[in-house]
């Protein structure tokens, strides 16, 4: 991730507004526990303008959350990151649309904290890097993968070396991946998915985990889909968290079948993200993943998607 490269923009000298879009992203990636994200090419988009007072209107997925002004995740961290660099605080008009299921598993938590951080660095002025803001907002989260993918896009390896310092790096994949999400109605807390891991594992599980996570990466740079069935298993969080998120189970058995190549729980869950075999009707492999479920007594949201090359500093630098 290029330290240098700062976001303070000088041919907006009033910082009259600001457009952020930023993608929903899936930690962890089956093995990759805590140290990996792909982003999602469906996204939560702000408006920000200078105002009298703070409002926020909101459209789409949990609009109820992203217009409510008490405990605003984003705008709670504009006003801390704003207050911890000495600098003014500038009420602001929001006006968000939403697609990122929140409470789910998808990045909604670091979606909106970049998204403070972002509205703190142009109208305080702060002259961040992208490794600054990628830091501030894993420091804010306790872990860097969510943060790194939806600033960076693709699929992104991170690591936290102290407080607020991370290093990135960012995989191209090769080929066509498509993607299903399975969404469940019910929600599930990270502090909660948190509380189902034991405090300590087996050496066999911890050198299994390294093995399939480097198998997993040299799968999606080498367009190797049939190394996915092996490289998505893990033995660090899913076993423990299966009990809280039922559709997983259910969806693994799919694995290797109607075309779907491996599944994995997305971050902590309770979202199931679905790897697709490219050479197989997309449409079909939906319909049989929904059948399946129904067939099971569970129901998900099924969302179609795809790993979003663009993040939202991308998205910002075209603004």
């Amino acid at each position: 991730m290029p330290s240098k490269t700062r976001l303070s923009k000088t041919r907006n000298p009033k910082r009259s507004a600001l457009r952020l879009v930023l993608p929903a992203t899936s930690a962890n990636l089956g093995p990759a526990f805590d140290a990996a994200a792909l982003a999602m090419d469906f996204y939560i988009k702000i408006d920000a303008v200078p105002a009298q007072q703070f409002s926020a209107a909101a459209t789409g997925r949990d609009r109820e959350i992203c217009g409510k002004l008490e405990d605003h995740l984003i705008l709670n961290t504009y006003r801390e990151v704003l207050e911890t660099s000495g600098r003014p605080l500038i009420p602001l008009a929001l006006k968000i649309a939403n697609d990122i299921p929140i409470g789910k598993g998808c990045g909604s938590s670091a979606a909106a904290r970049l998204a403070g951080i972002a509205l703190a660095v142009h109208f305080g002025r702060l002259r961040w890097t992208d490794a600054q803001v990628v830091g501030e907002a894993s420091r804010r989260e306790h872990h860097p993968d969510n943060a790194s993918a939806c600033w960076i896009g693709g699929l992104t390896v991170s690591r936290m070396s102290g407080d607020a310092e991370v290093q990135v790096a960012s995989i191209r994949p090769k080929g066509n991946w498509p993607l299903l999400l399975a969404v469940p109605e019910r929600s599930l807390s990270t502090e909660e998915a948190r509380r189902a891991l034991p405090a300590q594992y087996s050496r066999g599980d911890a050198v299994t985990n390294v093995q399939n996570s480097m198998l997993l990466f040299a799968a999606i740079t080498q367009g190797r889909t049939d190394l996915l069935p092996a490289a998505l298993e893990d033995r660090l969080h899913q076993p423990y968290r299966a009990a809280l998120c039922p559709l997983l189970p259910s969806l693994l058995a799919l694995t290797g079948r109607d075309g779907v190549l491996g599944a994995a729980l997305s971050g902590a869950g309770p979202s199931v993200l679905l790897f697709l075999d490219p050479d197989a009707s997309l449409q079909r492999t939906r319909e049989r993943v929904a059948a399946h479920l129904s067939r099971s007594g569970l129901f998900a949201e099924l969302l179609s998607t795809s790993i979003s090359l663009r993040g939202a500093r991308s998205w910002l630098a075209r603004s």
